[in-house]
């Protein structure tokens, strides 16, 4: 690529098809990245361990940067999701919603598999595509938790992120083990049907949701 040119206008970003909007994009990014960078013919490439550049890599350095690190504490639902009478594929996916790791259209759209022009709820309510207001905000989908709510019979106003809604939810009968549990099971099966519900809406196959 330095030898066709990999300046702006350059051979090297000459391509045998037309690129999408998305694909542009990454385009002037690796632009950007290669702007200052300059090769020398004269030298060898040579791998370097930035943290130590006088010593070179070393096993106790590069655990000594791992372990110096604090690492984020698990939101208090993240326990919740095991539940010996939910089969394991629902709380992996339930995991992984609350990590926000599920193919919604905005995170597709954010790695670029997507255009960010397709983001917008498979419902047709206009909203973005996420986990949030898929499976809370969406009234299509997001309108399940109001009936779920007045079949057991109580009242309350979703918390935004799904975290609180999960212990909210979890709580909301009160404490005890007994209700605890069967709250936990309620929500959690909840969120499977609106998964599988919105999996038959859009049956691209990056859509699964980790049902399947």
């Amino acid at each position: 690529m330095f030898a066709l040119g990999w300046e702006v206008g350059g051979e090297a970003w000459e391509w045998r098809r037309q690129l999408w909007a998305w694909e542009e994009e990454l385009v002037r990014e690796c632009q950007d990245l290669l702007h200052t960078f300059s090769l020398q013919a004269h030298l060898s490439d040579s791998w370097q361990w930035q943290p130590d550049l006088a010593n070179g890599y070393l096993v106790r350095s590069a655990y000594q940067i791992l372990t110096s690190q604090e690492s984020a504490p698990l939101p208090a639902a993240a326990y919740l999701i095991w539940h010996k009478q939910v089969p394991l594929k629902i709380s992996i996916m339930a995991w992984r919603l609350l990590r926000d790791r599920l193919p919604t259209k905005a995170n597709l759209a954010e790695r670029g598999i997507i255009t960010p022009a397709a983001h917008l709820c498979v419902s047709g309510c206009g909203g973005i595509e996420s986990a949030q207001h898929l499976f809370l905000s969406c009234s299509t989908f997001g309108s399940l938790w109001s009936s779920v709510r007045s079949w057991i019979g109580f009242s309350a106003a979703d918390p935004q992120s799904l975290s609180d809604h999960f212990l909210q939810f979890t709580f909301s009968l009160g404490g005890t083990m007994i209700r605890r549990s069967f709250m936990q099971l309620i929500w959690l099966a909840t969120i499977s049907s609106l998964a599988s519900n919105y999996h038959s809406w859009w049956t691209s196959p990056c859509s699964c949701l980790g049902i399947d």
